[in-house]
């Protein structure tokens, strides 16, 4: 499998995984082991104790300040990179025709939950990781202060959010948020890890899924905390994704600092039954904060309707569309 694996572009290793850990890939499993009594059908450990694991689980309650957007409101952020219509919608389509699909989608949100202010959110690869060493040799490129600045002008001007997202390559967390510094200032930009392609182990990003752990976290969080108390700001929010165990290690040991409020989100592809299960199994059981949920246009055949993602436990407070 890891041969089959290695041969695959990333989008398409990521929907494999998926399905491998699904109910529904379970249940073929099982169809096809009842016309061949001889063949041993393999469970996988993440499922078989999916149903223990989610027993009392109980989610920690972090307090919440003046100005903190969770647990009031749902953000729904648009991702990806104008300079690439393959990273995700905020790139996909035109400018002026994602904005205003963005405002349309939140629009919907607010409609299917009137209990949550809904915040639209334009969240952008700030620094991408690559297949190749680039000129440090870190397998990532981080882009332009005036892209970051074309895309925070389009937030800004309509009172939206801005996220910034890493992916740091062979960098490190510490190494690549500085940079950011004078946009996190603002009070409407925020933070989002991508530990897929944080490859601490040497190998190529897009060849292996990445990790980071909790320490990572913990070094962004106090990061945050920082600016948050020098420039009087209210509470920022970090967005970590996540759709296998490994992506994120040790994650009782990260920090409950009401100065940033961290979202797990959920990172995989595929239909509605596949995504509710890896969800019951990689998020809701791993309890942090608060918890998000990625929607892909192109890869979720058919994609989750809003009534089944408000219907997950715990509900996802974040909603990112790619």
């Amino acid at each position: 499998m890891s041969i089959i694996l290695d041969t695959m572009p990333v989008t398409a290793r990521r929907t494999l995984l998926t399905l491998l850990w699904s109910t529904a890939a379970i249940s073929m499993a099982q169809a096809a082991a009842a016309q061949a009594p001889a063949r041993k059908v393999h469970r996988p450990a993440a499922v078989r104790d999916s149903t223990k694991r989610k027993r009392n689980i109980v989610w920690p309650v972090v307090p919440v300040l003046p100005g903190a957007l969770l647990p009031a409101s749902r953000i729904v952020a648009y991702y990806g990179n104008p300079l690439s219509t393959g990273m995700g919608i905020l790139g996909a389509i035109p400018p002026q025709q994602m904005l205003d699909k963005l405002a349309a989608t939140a629009q919907e949100w607010a409609k299917a939950d009137s209990t949550h202010t809904v915040r639209p959110a334009l969240q952008l690869i700030a620094t991408v990781a690559q297949d190749h060493k680039g000129v440090d040799g870190k397998y990532r490129v981080r882009h332009s202060d005036s892209l970051i600045a074309k895309v925070a002008g389009w937030a800004e001007q309509r009172n939206w959010l801005m996220f910034l997202d890493v992916q740091v390559g062979w960098s490190t967390v510490p190494a690549e948020l500085q940079r950011f510094i004078p946009w996190l200032r603002k009070p409407w930009v925020h933070l989002a890890l991508d530990p897929e392609f944080a490859m601490y182990d040497g190998r190529i990003p897009g060849k292996k899924f990445g990790t980071l752990d909790a320490r990572d976290i913990n070094y962004a969080i106090e990061f945050l905390a920082k600016i948050v108390d020098e420039e009087h700001l209210p509470p920022k929010v970090l967005v970590v994704h996540r759709f296998t165990d490994d992506m994120l290690t040790n994650y009782r040991l990260i920090k409950k600092d009401p100065r940033v409020q961290v979202v797990i989100d959920m990172d995989g592809n595929g239909g509605p039954q596949v995504k509710k299960h890896m969800y019951d199994i990689i998020v809701a059981p791993h309890p942090v904060q608060f918890t998000g949920f990625k929607l892909f246009y192109k890869q979720d055949q058919p994609m989750m309707t809003l009534a089944q993602v408000l219907a997950l436990q715990p509900m996802p407070l974040y909603i990112q569309y790619q």
